[in-house]
């Protein structure tokens, strides 16, 4: 799922507004807690307006996603680009100092928590997750670590990374042990 476009680029600025507050919105109150008539008023849009651009609430929610996705994965391969061995560091960088907002735990894994099993926003979660899954067993693989077995440390990367940001509106320590945890297993012994 590698972006495409730049979040928004095709949308009128009122629908960028839309998708802007309806995005902080439902970071920080929940998907289900935020109504369309909340994110029309913060946007200063008639509901109308708000149907008119996205047809939906659950149209608006995958744009969210869609959109978070795009933003966090358009950096990380800024970061890739001059990154050295092993490059799944900058995936840990990534996880730890992306500008998105993350104080309430990782946005992808919240909103998973509230869709329903068919709601097409939940195969965004999934398509990222995936993602970002497939991108450390290939960087791993590409940089010769992991032995026989890259797919497993990747595996192992990706859940150490993956508790961290979830527990980091908890207690931020946690991201930044599962990070020393990541470089443990990378790195070579000194």
């Amino acid at each position: 799922m590698a972006p495409t476009t730049s979040p928004g680029a095709d949308l009128t600025p009122g629908a960028r507004r839309i998708l802007e507050t309806a995005s902080e919105l439902f970071y920080r109150r929940g998907i289900h807690a935020v109504g369309v008539d909340t994110i029309a008023a913060e946007s200063g849009v008639t509901k109308r307006t708000l149907y008119d651009r996205f047809g939906s609430k659950d149209a608006l929610v995958v744009a969210y996603l869609r959109g978070r996705h795009e933003q966090w994965w358009g950096r990380l391969q800024e970061r890739l680009v001059d990154a050295d061995a092993p490059r799944v560091l900058a995936v840990v960088e990534a996880y730890a100092h992306d500008p998105l907002p993350v104080d309430r735990g990782c946005g992808f894994l919240n909103a998973a928590a509230e869709l329903p099993t068919e709601h097409a926003g939940l195969e965004v979660v999934r398509e990222h997750k995936r993602a970002v899954r497939d991108l450390l067993e290939r960087l791993l693989r590409e940089d010769g670590l992991g032995g026989d077995d890259p797919a497993g440390l990747a595996g192992h990367v990706f859940l150490l990374l993956e508790g961290g940001v979830a527990h980091r509106g908890v207690d931020p320590r946690v991201q930044e042990r599962a990070g020393e945890l990541v470089r443990a297993l990378v790195e070579p012994a000194g």
